[in-house]
């Protein structure tokens, strides 16, 4: 366990640890204009390969795999360090994702292999804990490293952990082998993969770098149709699918899906304008914006523990997501009701709520998806969950980004404030050098602009609330006076 959590720690640390060194960085590297694809890079790759690893780890061994993802990481994180080039940084970047994708899968897939279900939801606060610690360490990290020593340590410090975990799970590890002789979906994966970067970039570039109704995201939005409906074809005929589609005939790995989903759009939508309220509505330093988050994070992981004692105890599990749906919708509601006046206590006890709401959810959603499938489509139930978590983050960045940016810009246009410039791009260091009226009218358009986010936030957990009724109480594997018998497919 103590090998798995630091290689957690790492996958998830290195995307968030980045993002306060980047203005050291680019000004060493030069190639502004490639900023964003320093982060992207690492996205793409992790999203990309989530579902090959997954696969991989199902069918020749996944001790193997999981050591080879970590070897991927740690040669990308001294590669990145030793770069001299934006577009050498980006490769190695990529490089580093596609290692995380594996880290990830690597190890919620394992516990899945070693625990049972029943026994599993013990472990589940530990992971949830280190999520809290990598969204509020992450930034802090980044910029301690980077004022006292160089931005380069931001990924050599990767290195002493990453082999303390390879020498832990080589050491400590012990898995049955497994060799297939099934032939891989080449094909299968190729098109996930093309389908995957197209959702991806569609989400990172649209309304930002290109309009929505541009040439570019039109054809990634095709690109994306089409590999996706390609792939589904391909995976019903072939002798070992990538992924299995047949697992969505089950109806709570589908339903859970779905609800991984919406907890990454609300989750990671929280993430991006919680801070950019109350640094430039409630003038929070941008030092302290990963602090600005605890609340919500404490939340979730004193639930998730909470949660993970109870349902270790009863077996029962069908409740905690009904729950969650509904308080994380509520919290979404409450978030949407933050203006100009309110104070960051009251911004506080609303992100408790949010976060209370994850984590009767986090590490359940994982629990039930594992518990659907067959002990050897572990490693494929893992990567889905995680896929779809993923894919939803980048879905509702997307849009929660659009919605707000409009209402900012509507807003500041009915207030009749002449300004120039892009209003839902101000710093909270410019919005100082502006008039006191601009700064009223610009709170306020802010204040507005996350009214809308939350509020719609709240409409599409609506949707998980539904989902989350739909899910059945199959009882969990491993509990008293119980064999770990592989469950059979319930058809929908």
């Amino acid at each position: 366990m103590i090998g798995l959590v630091v290689a957690m720690l790492l996958a998830m640390l290195d995307n968030l640890i980045v993002g306060t060194a980047m203005p050291t960085i680019v000004g060493d590297l030069h190639g502004a204009e490639h900023l964003s694809w320093v982060v992207t890079a690492y996205t793409l790759a992790t999203a990309a390969s989530t579902p090959i690893w997954g696969k991989l780890g199902d069918l020749y061994g996944r001790k193997g795999t999981f050591l080879t993802s970590i070897v991927i990481f740690l040669v990308g994180s001294a590669l990145s360090g030793l770069s001299q080039s934006m577009n050498e940084l980006i490769g190695f970047r990529a490089l580093q994702g596609l290692g995380a994708g594996g880290l990830m899968v690597g190890v919620m897939s394992i516990m899945g292999a070693l625990v049972a279900p029943r026994d599993r939801a013990k472990y589940q606060g530990m992971f949830a804990a280190v999520m809290a610690l990598a969204t509020v360490g992450g930034p802090l990290a980044g910029g301690f490293i980077t004022d006292h020593f160089s931005w380069h340590w931001i990924f050599y410090i990767n290195l002493p952990f990453g082999l303390i975990a390879l020498a832990v799970i080589i050491v400590t590890l012990k898995l049955p082998k497994v060799r297939s002789t099934a032939k891989i979906d080449y094909l299968g994966a190729i098109l996930l993969t093309v389908g995957i970067t197209s959702l991806v970039l569609i989400t990172t570039w649209g309304g930002q770098q290109y309009a929505w109704s541009s040439k570019e995201i039109l054809g990634l939005a095709a690109l994306a149709a089409a590999s996706l409906i390609g792939f589904c074809y391909v995976e019903q005929r072939v002798e070992e699918p990538m992924l299995p589609l047949t697992l969505f005939k089950n109806r709570n790995f589908s339903m859970v899906s779905l609800i991984g989903f919406i907890v990454g759009f609300s989750m990671f939508g929280a993430v991006t304008f919680l801070p950019l309220y109350q640094q430039t509505v409630q003038g929070a330093s941008a030092t302290n914006s990963g602090l600005l988050l605890m609340p919500m994070m404490f939340g979730m992981l004193v639930v998730s523990l909470v949660v993970g004692q109870v349902v270790s105890k009863t077996g029962k599990y069908r409740i905690f997501p009904m729950i969650g749906t509904t308080v994380m919708a509520g919290g979404c509601l409450l978030l949407s009701t933050l203006g100009t006046s309110s104070s960051s206590f009251t911004a506080a006890c609303f992100m408790i709520v949010l976060g209370a709401g994850m984590g009767f959810l986090m590490q359940i959603t994982m629990l039930v998806a594992q518990n659907s499938v067959e002990l050897k489509d572990m490693g494929v139930a893992s990567s889905t969950a995680t896929l779809f978590r993923t894919i939803g983050g980048s879905f509702g960045v997307a849009l929660f980004g659009a919605l707000f940016n409009n209402r900012v810009t509507d807003t500041m246009k009915a207030s009749g404030v002449p300004m120039s410039g892009g209003t839902g791009q101000l710093g909270p260091a410019q919005l100082k050098k502006l008039a006191a009226p601009v700064q009223d009218a610009y709170h306020h358009a802010v204040s507005n602009g996350i009214h809308t986010v939350f509020l719609w936030g709240a409409v599409i957990s609506l949707v998980s609330v539904a989902a989350a009724v739909f899910l059945r109480e199959i009882p969990l594997r491993g509990g008293p006076g119980q064999q770990a018998a592989e469950p059979q497919l319930e058809a929908i």
